[in-house]
């Protein structure tokens, strides 16, 4: 606290580092890197006259760490006012390229003034430390945390090791597809036996890498086949919709062909030309909606039974193909 005959500043700490010995009365003040710290400034007028009051900071810290809020300028007789300096320190200081450029060492102690500017100019100084944030500390008794020095030495040992420990409490993120690094799905594909489709997207791939067991225990069926063509597709599976109306529609097409005693002919017999294990394939998709037929031609020609043979087409969803479609069915049935 500084005082004058009319005018006396008092500095307030917010927070106080635990292991800073103090040097005198000189208010110590603790930055985290990141955090928003506070230093409360009561300058009262002892006079008997309004005083008209601004402040300015100085020290060896960079001034964009601080700034001043004031709620007036103009303090009545034998009133208080309170002002606080707001600091905050970029989160990456001890992690940033130029921490170290054009000096030996990395500064963590400043030294700061506050002058108060009036009829008369009144000072007050201020200490600064700047320490990271270290679990380990709360490990140990409280006599060791009181030693500055033992908590930026743990703090060596935390930045090594505290990156694995956090990687095994998300491990499991690191083992799913639809979270893992890019980086780690060539492993996670391989660890299924999955063969990465380079013209599918990010999105898609992890899908199929994340459902590549249950492709293959429905492999060769028609539940497989739309499984697989709604992953690369993004088509919605519909399962609660018929056939016909599905926007993924798999069917074969059964014909009873030439039966002594029950064929008619013109009407439901059929001498050769039949294609037995065939069906079709038809998409649906939504107008506007992009489908790469080639990339459904591929998954097709990988899931079907090799002795199959299909017919595919694409058609834009709408309520006249809906119904056309559903009358070809019925008919050809």
């Amino acid at each position: 606290m500084r005082s004058s005959s009319t005018l006396s500043v008092n500095l307030t700490p917010m927070q106080t580092p635990d292991s800073a010995r103090s040097q005198g009365s000189i208010p110590q003040l603790l930055l985290r890197p990141g955090e928003p710290s506070e230093l409360v400034v009561q300058v009262r007028n002892t006079g008997s006259e309004p005083m008209q009051v601004s402040l300015q900071v100085e020290g060896n810290f960079p001034q964009d760490w601080c700034w001043v809020g004031m709620e007036g300028s103009e303090i009545l007789p034998h009133q208080t006012m309170d002002a606080v300096l707001y600091f905050r320190v970029p989160a990456d200081f001890f992690e940033a390229a130029e921490a170290l450029r054009d000096r030996p060492h990395l500064n963590i102690n400043y030294q700061g003034r506050i002058c108060v500017h009036a009829s008369e100019i009144e000072t007050a100084e201020f200490q600064l430390f700047l320490r990271p944030r270290s679990l380990y500390l709360d490990f140990l008794p409280a006599i060791y945390r009181e030693i500055d020095f033992v908590g930026r030495f743990l703090k060596i040992f935390e930045e090594t090791f505290e990156p694995a420990v956090q990687s095994l409490d998300a491990l499991w993120a690191y083992l799913d597809p639809l979270t893992a690094p890019k980086a780690l799905l060539p492993f996670l594909s391989h660890w299924v036996a999955w063969s990465a489709e380079s013209q599918m997207s990010l999105d898609q791939q992890r899908r199929l890498i994340r459902n590549a067991m249950q492709i293959y225990r429905w492999r060769g069926t028609r539940r497989g086949l739309r499984f697989y063509l709604h992953l690369a597709t993004g088509l919605p599976l519909d399962e609660h919709l018929a056939e016909e109306a599905k926007h993924i529609s798999i069917f074969e097409l059964y014909q009873r062909g030439f039966v002594l005693g029950t064929t008619h002919l013109t009407e439901d017999a059929i001498l050769g030309g039949g294609r037995p294990f065939h069906f079709c394939v038809k998409l649906r998709p939504d107008p506007d909606f992009p489908i790469d037929e080639a990339l459904v031609r591929r998954v097709i020609e990988q899931e079907k039974p090799a002795f199959c043979t299909y017919d595919f087409w694409i058609e834009p969803r709408s309520q006249t193909h809906d119904d056309a479609f559903s009358s070809t069915i019925a008919t050809t049935l």
